[in-house]
């Protein structure tokens, strides 16, 4: 979460986004590996790992949709052909937002660790 930050400051709004994914996945393999028998998943689909480590169905609305905007933070921010489009619809305003989000989901989900 501190680099994400310090992406934030430095407008680096694409590392941001990256950082807020990292941030969100390892969580929820935390998660996981507090609440399931066997390991998850490599994968870096968030909604994926949120419905295996079966806390998908305790969240809002809003923090399923939050996590569906997040997936492509990861993958498609690594190639080339991706980061320009994802580039695009980064804002201060948005990352600001993506942030905030992502501390209170990160807090919300060691709550119920």
């Amino acid at each position: 979460m501190d680099t994400a930050d310090a992406m934030f400051v430095t407008k680096r709004w694409l590392y941001v986004g990256f950082m807020c994914h990292q941030v969100l996945e390892k969580i929820l393999k935390a998660y996981w590996c507090s609440t399931q028998s066997e390991e998850p998943p490599y994968v870096h689909n968030l909604l994926r790992l949120a419905e295996g480590s079966r806390i998908l169905d305790s969240m809002s609305d809003i923090q399923k949709r939050f996590l569906s905007e997040m997936i492509p933070m990861n993958i498609e921010a690594r190639y080339p052909t991706y980061k320009e489009e994802i580039a695009k619809t980064l804002t201060p305003e948005r990352c600001g937002l993506m942030i905030r989000t992502t501390k209170e989901m990160m807090l919300w989900i060691k709550s119920k660790l």
